[in-house]
């Protein structure tokens, strides 16, 4: 049996078809992350919409929320909620508004259970009312990975889910997963699994976006847990949906 020497151009022009040196074309266009050595490297140039995405940190406070200021901002600026669900310390909402997050859009979800942080991001991801569901689950299965990862494919929302960085190397859905940590004094992002080729180097990200880069802010997006009458003081500057 003889086979041509090469595959037919409307094959390999098809979305669902990549070859194994190039990035996986996407139906839809990713949330420009604000960073344009991050999103070089990311299927559809952004932040894919529709799909799992993991994120391990190091630690927490690395700068993993002002990788996704960017995002979040564009995403509250078309008026689309931002969910939290079961985050480790509340958003502070100085600095929140300093990245130009819209905190009237933001929907804080506390849980008293991982069942309950897992029906609560899946309820937030079917219900098309969100541009962002962040959900805090350290403990998550692969089976309650699938969940997400089914309840994302069904809306247009970003998933995006933390876990601790020694559930980095367990089998998961997820279509793009990503181990966050520090290189030169800088956010270095290594991507453990993305659509398309795998790509042998982390990418080094400035301290800012690319539009806050010639204006700093005196606001960190990442700082540990507030004392008790501190995180109520905070609350109440922070707007529930």
């Amino acid at each position: 049996m003889s086979f041509p020497a090469r595959l037919p151009q409307e094959l390999l022009e098809h979305p669902q078809v990549w070859l194994g040196s190039d990035l996986a074309r996407t139906r839809r266009a990713g949330v420009p992350s604000g960073f344009p050595e991050l999103d070089r490297e990311l299927p559809g140039g952004g932040w894919p919409a529709g799909v799992l995405t993991e994120l391990f940190p190091a630690h927490e406070g690395i700068g993993e929320l002002r990788l996704l200021g960017p995002a979040l901002a564009a995403l509250s600026s078309q008026g689309l909620r931002l969910a939290w669900i079961a985050p480790p310390y509340l958003p502070y909402a100085p600095a929140i508004t300093a990245a130009g997050i819209d905190p009237a859009r933001l929907v804080i979800v506390k849980t008293r259970s991982e069942k309950d942080t897992l029906w609560a991001a899946e309820q937030a991801l079917a219900s098309n009312a969100c541009g962002a569901v962040l959900a805090w689950l350290p403990g998550a299965k692969y089976a309650e990975l699938r969940r997400l990862q089914l309840a994302a494919e069904a809306g247009e929302a970003l998933a995006l889910l933390f876990r601790p960085p020694d559930t980095a190397r367990a089998s998961s859905p997820a279509a793009l997963r990503l181990a966050l940590s520090t290189a030169q004094g800088r956010l270095a992002v290594h991507i453990l699994k993305r659509r398309g080729a795998p790509l042998g180097h982390s990418v080094l990200l400035p301290a800012m976006p690319l539009a806050h880069r010639k204006r700093s802010s005196g606001h960190a997006m990442d700082r540990p847990s507030l004392p008790p009458a501190a995180a109520r003081n905070a609350a109440a500057r922070v707007a529930f949906a």
